[in-house]
């Protein structure tokens, strides 16, 4: 089964999502709007929103709250997205120049926030104290996140601990806030609640992992961002680092004073990429990715076997297999 069947299979339902996304970004203040549709609308594949619609199908939840909620989640990540071009100095998301380079530092960052609001304001109308303790925290989370990459920017000395916990924070708790409350919409037994979380964590932690790797060795128009980019913004990723761990002492010297002194140059990109390639980086990241995906499979065995629980496992094969 691939990807394109899952998201055929939920059609109509994420029809519903679009409508919500475009009643709740509608403002007065015509910038938000148009900030907000431009990253919105440029091919996003609503890929949290469709594991929330999966995952209540899998609980027997049919509620109209799961399009709201949804939706809030959609716009959590896009405004995630807003803040982090501005941190990263992006001129690209998802192929096209991204919205920061178009208005402003100051325009993406305040639009962000207001998708933030919006997503509280859907939470507030599906009214329920459980799922708004479970995205506060997920909020939360992922703001210590970006803070703490903040911190490690051009860190050479980046441990593969501290990497994971960044994943963690930034990307997983996002994925698995989407699986988990639809689990707690359908009022599902406990196991269940944690299968999901798990399950959403598992396949975001590998979700990342293989992103931050194919900046290493996808072709900038399958990708959707300009390739090298993480390197150049001195974000120290999984191939990376098992890279610093295992190179000679004359090739981590090079690679540690190319980053912290942003010495770039296309010869010296060409030069540790190469090392990437060739010290196995790319299989160890792919590998541990893979891990995380065999695990949130095994999660799932306190479902019984149906179509939405194929569809989750459809998913996870996305989750290696994908080129953007």
């Amino acid at each position: 089964m691939q990807i394109s069947d899952v998201f055929t299979a939920y059609a109509d339902e994420m029809v519903q999502i679009e409508a919500y996304l475009d009643q709740y970004i509608s403002s007065d203040i015509k910038l938000i709007p148009e900030v907000a549709h431009h990253l919105i609308d440029s091919g996003g594949k609503r890929f949290r929103p469709l594991l929330h619609l999966i995952c209540s199908r899998l609980c027997g939840f049919t509620g109209d709250s799961r399009f709201p909620l949804a939706a809030s989640i959609e716009f959590i990540h896009t405004a995630s997205l807003l803040h982090d071009d501005v941190i990263d100095e992006a001129v690209i998301r998802r192929g096209k120049t991204s919205a920061n380079h178009v208005w402003g530092n100051s325009a993406s960052v305040l639009v962000g926030d207001f998708l933030y609001s919006k997503a509280f304001t859907l939470f507030s109308i599906i009214g329920d104290l459980e799922i708004f303790r479970l995205m506060s925290k997920m909020t939360n989370t992922m703001s210590e996140g970006e803070v703490f990459q903040l911190m490690k920017c051009g860190d050479t000395n980046l441990t593969e601990a501290e990497y994971l916990s960044i994943v963690e924070k930034k990307t997983a708790v996002l994925i698995s806030a989407a699986c988990e409350s639809a689990a707690v919409l359908a009022c599902a037994p406990n196991e269940q609640i944690q299968a999901l979380r798990q399950y959403g964590y598992k396949i975001g932690m590998a979700f990342q992992i293989t992103d931050d790797t194919l900046d290493y060795m996808a072709r900038e128009e399958d990708f959707g961002k300009a390739i090298g980019k993480d390197l150049e913004e001195g974000k120290m990723t999984l191939p990376l680092i098992y890279t610093l761990a295992g190179c000679s002492q004359a090739e981590r010297d090079m690679i540690k004073t190319t980053i912290e002194n942003k010495s770039f140059s296309p010869e010296t990109i060409r030069k540790i990429f190469a090392l990437i390639q060739g010290s196995g980086g790319i299989d160890y990241s792919l590998n541990c990715a893979q891990t995380f995906i065999r695990e949130s499979i095994n999660d799932l065995e306190v479902f019984n076997q149906s179509p939405a629980k194929d569809h989750l496992h459809a998913v996870a094969d996305y989750v290696l297999s994908r080129k953007q």
